[in-house]
This record gives C-alpha cells, structure tokens and sequence, in this order.
C-alpha cells in the first residue's frame, strides 16, 4: 500500500484523489491548495519554522564558494556567445508539467509547486518552450529555411531523488545549450548543429579549462544507423582532432533521446567523469505540432566541473 493510499484511508475519503485530480478545474484546485497552505503557514510558529529549515534537504545553501563559480559561469556564458549561443536568464518556475509532458521524466523527481508551476528542474525543457513560443507567436520569422535559434543559460536546477555525494545537495548548476531549426533533408540540421554543440564543449574544457582528455561518445537511439555515421564523418572532417568514440548497440533503451544521444567525457586524477550529455529530442516537434521541427540540446555539469578545477 502506498503512502497516498494509507492517508486515503486514515481519513476515510478514498475517492479523495480522484475528486481534487479529476473533479476540480486546475484553477480550483490551486485556490483549494492555497487556502490549505495559507492555513498551515498561519499555524507555524518561527521556531518551527527553523525547525523546518533544518530537515529539508533542498533548502540549505550549495556548499561551493560563489565568487569563484560565478567567475566560471560569467566566463562560459561569454564564450557560449562567441559561438552565437545567446545567453538567457530563465524563470526559477516553469509551468507544471515541463518536462514529465513531452520527455519521459517522471513527475514525482520534480518538485511540483502551486500557480501552475514547477520548480525548474531542467533548463533546456524551458528553452524548448520558449522557442516554440518565439516561433508560435511570428516573434522569431527565419530568413531562409537553414535558418536556427540558439540560446544557451547556466541554471541551478532542483531534482527531488536524494543526493549521496557528499558536500552535494538538491540543487545544483547546469551549463545548457539548444539549437531549433528544421528539417531540410540529408541531416543536415543534425550534422551542423551537433558540430556546433561539440565546437562549443570543446573551447570550454580542452581550449579555455586545458583537458587534454577530452572525448565525445556517439550513441545510436535508433534502428537506423546512418544518422551517426554522417554525424561522425561530418564532425572529424570539420575537427580532425576530436576524439569521438561510438557506440551502435547500447545495452539500454534510452526513449529520451530521439536518433543520435552523445557524451561527453574527461578524466581528471585518473578518474573518468561524465560531465556532459546531449542528443535531439523532440520536444518541439510536439510543442508546435510539426515534425519538420528539429532541437538539439546539451548539459554541461557547471558545478561538478568547478569542483573539478577549483
């Protein structure tokens, strides 16, 4: 028996959960949700309060010294914009539903908030939706069909599944770059913009960070193999000095990415770390209705990086 499903029967309402989901606008169930916590915060007493503080685990400050990662990030942002990534500040809130909607995350690994919102807990989830918004209203209008929005961000990000690691909490920042564009035949969408994303990575790591270890792992997510192979012959006739391992047959299903997924991977002190993951989604595609839509995004782990140099 679940937790919801003893609370259901302790108060004797068991068609409880059904009635709030179900029965009630999601307006309503806001309003209804409000009062509750306005009620239970005009119980509190400040000492509670502390209290509170002290237990939860995604309130406590992040255990990094926040000059110098600033310093990091301001420096990567600037560099995402030499290769026409513009830089955003995003909402720490996106709107309910974000990225369990049109990816394959799990709701309960969010921390779902009132007004309609979510705890932003995946930047580029945030980026698909402002592009789709920019192209939905005529804000953003290509010049030709090759035309690509590109943004990228540093986000701290909130997960609700617990952190082991020491000296890690719930919260924790992330690099993030996307590119939008369409679908103009022989991948060539695909081809450019993965170019572009490893171009970007590689310049923060090996150029500006001095990883001389630097690698990149292709992954194919689909039973057709031809889109890594051009990806790879494009990328080593661009950048002959990439390493770039692939991998044909993963011994997992990944229905997250959408084709091709890619790694990226450094060693520091004799140990491997994975410090960033990318692919195409199709997030965009479902967002606007349209599978001519293409996106691509990527993860950097910002903090795990500072951490590493620091």
């Amino acid at each position: 028996m679940t937790i919801v499903e003893k609370i259901l029967n302790r108060i004797n309402r068991p068609d409880l959960l059904q009635v709030l989901s179900d029965e009630l606008t999601p307006s309503e169930l806001n309003s209804l949700l409000l009062e509750v916590f306005n009620r239970q915060t005009g119980r509190l007493a400040p000492a509670e309060l502390l209290q509170h503080y002290q237990k939860n685990r995604f309130v406590k400050p992040a255990d990094t010294n926040f000059l110098a990662l600033r310093g990091l990030e301001t420096k990567l942002l600037q560099l995402f914009e030499t290769f026409q990534f513009k830089a955003i500040e995003l909402s720490p809130v996106a709107p309910l539903g974000s990225c369990s909607v049109v990816a394959t995350a799990d709701q309960q690994k969010i921390l779902s908030a009132l007004r309609g919102t979510e705890v932003l807990a995946d930047a580029t989830n945030a980026l698909a939706l402002h592009v789709s918004d920019l192209k939905k209203s005529g804000q953003w209008k290509p010049v030709s069909p090759t035309d690509q929005l590109r943004f990228s961000t540093i986000q701290r990000h909130v997960r609700t599944p617990k952190v082991a690691v020491a000296g890690h909490t719930q919260h924790f920042k992330i690099g993030c770059l996307v590119s939008s564009g369409r679908d103009t035949g022989s991948f060539q969408f695909e081809r450019e913009s993965l170019a572009e994303h490893l171009a970007v990575v590689t310049a923060v790591l090996r150029d500006a960070l001095r990883m001389d270890t630097l690698r990149f792992k292709l992954i194919q997510r689909s039973e057709d193999g031809r889109l890594l192979e051009q990806a790879k012959d494009h990328l080593l006739q661009r950048r002959p000095d990439l390493v770039i391992e692939t991998e044909t047959a993963p011994n997992h299903e990944n229905h997250y990415y959408k084709g091709l997924q890619y790694k990226v991977l450094i060693t520091v002190g004799g140990q491997d770390y994975e410090i960033g993951d990318g692919g195409f989604v199709d997030w965009t595609q479902q967002l606007l209705q349209n599978k001519k839509e293409r996106f691509l995004i990527t993860g950097l782990g910002v903090e795990l990086l500072f951490r590493l140099v620091s």
